[in-house]
C-alpha cells in the first residue's frame, strides 16, 4: 500500500481529477478528506470511498474562504489525527473566460479567487498540519496552459494556473528542510466535464486534439495516478517539479531554456 496510514485531504473531489484521485489514494490505503462547495456531491464520493472498502469522510468548503480553508484541515486532524498530504486540486474552467479583451472582470476575479487564491489558502493552513505530521506532500493543480498558454483563448485561467505553478516553485524552496514537498501536476487537455463544458463544439475541441501527439484527451485517472505518485514515498526526492502529464503537447511546442 503506497499510502498506507496516510491522510490525505482532496478539494474539489466531488468530480473528475479530484474523485479519481480520491478513490485512488484509498486503493492504496489512504484515509480520505474529500473536499468540495456542494455536500451532497462529495458525500457520493465518501460512499463510494467507503463501498469499496476504504476510510474517507466529506467535507463542504469554499476554497476561496480562509475561514473554510481553515475548517478543512482542522477537521482532518480531528477525524483522523493528522494530515500528511493536501491535492490543492479545486478549480473553474468559466465558458465567459476569453482574451483579455472580451474577459469580463468579474469572470477574472472569481477564476483567481478559486484557482490561485484557493491554493495559497490550502497552502497557508496546511503547511502547519503537516509540520505537525513531521512533513508531508503538497500537491497543486496547475495546467499545461502554465507553461505554454493556450490556443483557445481564457486568459483568466492560464494566468491562475501560471500563478499556481510559481506559488508552487517558493513555497517548494522555502519548506524543503521541514520535509515538506511541493509540487505542482500540470494535467494537459482532459476529457472531463469541466473541459468539456468549455470546449463546448467541436470546432473548439479539434483545436485543442490537433495539438497532442498521443491524438486524444487525457483522462482523469491517469492524473489520479500521477498525484499518487507525488503523494507517496516514491517520490521523495521531488519539489518544486513542473509535473507535466500532458500527452506530449509541451516537448512538441516548448522550446526548452
Amino acid at each position: 500500500m503506497r499510502l498506507d496510514n496516510k491522510v490525505a485531504l482532496i478539494t474539489g473531489a466531488a468530480g473528475g481529477i479530484g474523485r479519481e484521485t480520491a478513490l485512488r489514494f484509498a486503493e492504496e490505503g489512504a484515509r480520505v478528506v474529500a473536499v468540495d462547495l456542494s455536500h451532497d456531491a462529495v458525500a457520493a464520493v465518501a460512499s463510494e470511498v467507503i463501498e469499496a472498502g476504504g476510510k474517507a469522510m466529506a467535507f463542504a468548503a469554499d476554497v476561496s474562504k480562509a475561514s473554510d480553508c481553515e475548517a478543512m484541515v482542522a477537521e482532518a486532524e480531528a477525524e483522523f489525527g493528522r494530515l500528511d498530504v493536501i491535492f490543492n486540486n479545486a478549480g473553474i474552467m468559466h465558458s465567459g473566460d476569453d482574451d483579455a479583451v472580451s474577459t469580463d472582470e468579474s469572470v477574472w476575479e472569481l477564476t483567481m479567487n478559486i484557482n490561485a487564491k484557493g491554493v495559497f489558502l490550502g497552502c497557508k493552513y496546511a503547511i502547519p498540519a503537516l509540520r505537525r505530521a513531521g512533513g508531508g506532500s503538497i500537491i497543486n493543480t496547475a495546467s499545461f496552459v502554465a507553461v505554454m498558454g493556450s490556443a483557445t483563448p481564457q486568459v483568466a485561467y492560464t494566468a491562475s494556473k501560471g500563478a499556481v505553478l510559481s506559488m508552487t516553485r517558493e513555497l517548494a524552496v522555502i519548506h524543503a528542510r521541514e520535509n515538506i514537498r511541493v509540487n505542482a501536476l500540470c494535467p494537459g487537455p482532459l476529457h472531463t466535464e469541466l473541459l468539456m463544458k468549455f470546449l463546448d463544439t467541436d470546432e473548439k475541441k479539434q483545436r485543442r486534439l490537433v495539438h497532442i501527439p498521443m491524438g486524444r484527451f487525457g483522462e482523469a485517472r491517469e492524473m489520479a495516478n500521477a498525484a499518487l505518485w507525488l503523494a507517496s514515498d516514491e517520490s521523495s526526492f521531488t519539489t518544486g517539479a513542473t509535473f507535466l502529464v500532458d500527452g506530449g503537447i509541451t516537448s512538441a511546442y516548448v522550446t526548452p531554456q
